[in-house]
């Protein structure tokens, strides 16, 4: 019988929380660009959510240009980075090591995008916002769940 180790139950949040994000993302994806059509809307809740297909050939908020290959590589130099930067606080914290696995698997959800199709698939708008996909929230709320420690630390003065 074999006994888990803490660092073996870190890589499993963190698996699992990446599986979890770049699988339903790129089941929504797939679902999205089969039921409609570039440009389709679909009022979900009037006023505020709408569901459309958008061909997104940028990076976040339209920043780096047309580029698939180096919004691909910084995309990876970024979870690379990250993964650096929070070594100790993966190891030992939970919220860490899900909201990373969370922004790992939706900036791999988005990767997997450009790969085979030369963009990303867009999908969620609201009002006075960018276009955006599961992908894109996946990655904000792992980065929420990454400073949420940090956050919660009272300092000294």
């Amino acid at each position: 019988m074999r006994i888990r180790t803490q660092p073996s139950r870190a890589l499993d949040r963190i698996a699992l929380a990446l599986a979890i994000a770049g699988i339903a993302d790129l089941v929504v994806k797939r679902i999205v660009t089969t039921r409609f059509v570039p440009g389709e809307r679909l009022s979900v809740i009037p006023n505020f959510l709408v569901l459309t297909f958008v061909r997104n050939d940028r990076g976040a908020m339209g920043l780096f240009g047309t580029r698939p290959a180096l919004l691909i590589g910084l995309a990876l130099v970024v979870i690379a980075m990250l993964a650096l930067l929070l070594y100790g606080a993966l190891r030992s914290s939970p919220a860490t090591q899900v909201g990373f696995g969370l922004v790992a698997g939706g900036a791999l959800g988005n990767v997997v995008d450009r790969l085979t199709h030369g963009y990303v698939i867009d999908y969620i708008a609201l009002p006075r916002f960018y276009v955006f996909n599961l992908a894109d929230a996946f990655i904000s709320c792992g980065l929420l769940l990454i400073a949420l420690p940090a956050l919660g630390r009272k300092t000294s003065h």
